[in-house]
């Protein structure tokens, strides 16, 4: 007797050949719904793949009728995986390692097809073509499309996960020592800036963190500051964000910095008044003469400019972090603290990437030990 299936559950039926072929209709990634065709010897053989089509389809995983190129996966990805999940400037970025460098090497080749040797040969073009910074990014990008294609069933394997990502060498932290600090400091007082940069050396806050603060996240009678928002710019959008662990954290405000939040509350003020109707009320700290908020890298031009005017070495606005965290390790600061302090999510990253000793701290450490060994000499 013929045997029939549910309707939905797709039918079977034997060929000329004598083989088993079987059709069920299967949802597509993008949405759509196509039939796919399965195979078998026998009739069990052919059912056994039917049924799990149809589970599949009841707990709503894709089945592609036809492996996808990486031009078509990578797209939907980006789209249905990052966007809704991950931050924007996480996948802007992803988009553009996406759009310049896996597409035109890879899109072309499918999903089930993509080996080992294409990963590779990904990974040395795209260090010809830039960098191995930007090879290795590459590389994690691909790496993690993979992997949430494994996790949908598309594939069987990661093939960019047996593929190590270039290396790339360390750069070098470059901060400036106490008297060059202080010399920045002299020279930028007059700019209207300034407040923001003595909040970027003594508290190592990042860029989009102090142009996200409001005054509401200040209070100068207790001394604190608490650090909930960050400021982003992601191609022609300005927006507010979390910041980049999501984690709020409050810190004590040094006494240095009471005053420069004050001069700038009331140089705040004299903008407000000076601007009449034209002032736009955001909250913000630091805000343009209209009251808008700064530019991410109109802070960041300032910074390198005001430190060239004052014939000090080059390093960037995110390296003050550096320095700050020198400077508390360098005061016997916990490790546990300045990780609280910087707004880090794990401690390794407070003790590897950091923190940078100075040669004066070097050579104060071996003159400890060289004091030490010849006390044991002594005593020996």
């Amino acid at each position: 007797m013929a045997r029939k299936n549910p309707n939905g559950a797709g039918s079977i039926w034997q060929r000329k050949d004598g083989r088993y072929e079987g059709r069920v209709y299967v949802p597509q990634p993008d949405g759509t719904r196509k039939r796919k065709t399965v195979y078998g010897d026998t009739w069990e053989e052919c059912d056994t793949k039917r049924q799990e089509l149809v589970k599949r389809d009841r707990t709503g995983i894709p089945t592609p009728t036809r492996s996808q190129k990486l031009s078509e996966w990578l797209p939907y990805w980006l789209e249905d995986f990052i966007r809704p999940q991950r931050k924007k400037t996480t996948y802007a970025k992803y988009e553009t390692h996406v759009r310049r460098y896996l597409i035109p090497a890879i899109g072309t080749k499918r999903l089930e097809s993509l080996s080992v040797a294409d990963v590779r040969r990904l990974v040395g073009a795209v260090t010809r073509q830039a960098s191995a910074a930007t090879a290795k990014e590459s590389h994690r990008v691909l790496r993690t499309a993979l992997a949430a294609a494994c996790r949908e069933e598309l594939i069987s394997r990661n093939v960019a996960a047996l593929v190590p990502a270039p290396r790339v060498e360390v750069r070098e932290m470059k901060t400036w020592t106490l008297d060059q600090t202080a010399a920045f400091l002299e020279a930028a007082r007059p700019d209207p800036l300034y407040t923001a940069f003595v909040l970027a050396i003594t508290l190592g806050l990042r860029r989009g963190e102090i142009l996200g603060l409001r005054w509401s996240d200040i209070d100068l009678d207790r001394r604190a500051l608490t650090v909930r928002n960050q400021l982003q710019r992601v191609q022609k959008e300005l927006y507010a964000d979390s910041t980049k662990n999501r984690r709020t954290r409050v810190i004590p405000l040094p006494t240095m910095c009471i005053a420069p939040l004050r001069w700038r509350r009331l140089q705040q003020a004299e903008q407000r008044n000076a601007a009449g109707k034209e002032w736009e009320e955001t909250g913000y700290v630091f805000t343009t003469r209209s009251g808008r908020p700064v530019e991410p890298r109109n802070l960041s031009r300032s910074f390198e400019r005001l430190g060239a005017d004052a014939g000090l070495p080059r390093i960037r606005l995110h390296d003050t972090r550096h320095g700050c965290a020198t400077i508390l390790f360098a005061a016997g600061v916990a490790p546990r603290v300045v990780m609280e302090i910087l707004g880090h999510s794990q401690i390794a990253v407070t003790m590897n990437v950091y923190t940078h000793v100075s040669e004066d701290t070097r050579r104060e450490a071996l003159g400890h030990m060289d004091r030490l060994l010849k006390r044991r000499r002594k005593t020996g």
